[in-house]
């Protein structure tokens, strides 16, 4: 097995069902639709987005036409281009979406953060406005305490990513320890967001 990656098995795997699930759950009570992303994007979306860091925590590869190709690092990005090229002109603005995604960063892994990782996440595209601000923090809020975790909810934070317009805002569990962010999100070009760590997430859970 690769190092930073795992078998998620047997309790754990339904553990790890039952979460996505509530998740899903709330998301649709919530009106956000889901969306599947694909796990390899073009290079070129990351790399004015992410910062030099980490683009070099990237996975990338050339495909067969030698395009450069990678492991999607997260998926605002994503969303971001989308809004851009296809769906602000297919969709009537705004448009709230969720995911679960797994994701790719080839960094030191430690307790909860792995070179493969699940986020769950929501964009609310095409509104940027201090109303969709409040409403993607009060989901998150209510995301985290549907699970009974107990968190610090941190609200002017400067966010490592440099599509971020303004201050971030982030989850902190204290029992967590150095490694104690399980969900941050902000206001980008397109709309604003945030995305949970479901693996850092379900350990605050235990």
């Amino acid at each position: 097995m690769l190092r930073g990656t795992r078998v998620i098995k047997f309790e754990d795997a339904n553990l790890f069902v039952n979460v996505v699930d509530q998740l899903r759950k709330l998301s649709r009570e919530s009106g956000f639709r889901e969306v599947i992303f694909p796990s390899i994007w073009e290079k070129s979306t990351f790399i004015q987005k992410l910062g030099i860091e980490k683009e070099s925590q990237m996975w990338t590869f050339q495909d067969k036409a030698g395009r450069d190709c990678c492991l999607v690092p997260e998926i605002t990005g994503v969303a971001q281009e989308l809004w851009r090229t296809e769906w602000s002109k297919q969709f009537r603005s705004p448009l709230p979406i969720f995911y679960v995604q797994r994701c790719y960063r080839y960094e030191r892994p430690q307790a909860g953060r792995y070179r493969e990782f699940n986020q769950f996440g929501v964009e609310i595209l095409g509104d940027v406005s201090d109303t969709a601000m409040s409403d993607v923090k009060e989901f998150l809020k209510l995301c985290i305490e549907s699970f009974g975790i107990e968190y610090r909810f941190q609200d002017t934070v400067k966010r490592g990513l440099s599509y971020y317009l303004d201050d971030g805002f982030e989850i902190e569990v204290e029992s967590l320890g150095a490694q104690k962010q399980i969900a941050g999100g902000g206001r980008y070009a397109e709309g604003v967001g945030f995305a949970i760590g479901l693996e850092r997430m379900i350990m605050s859970m235990s």
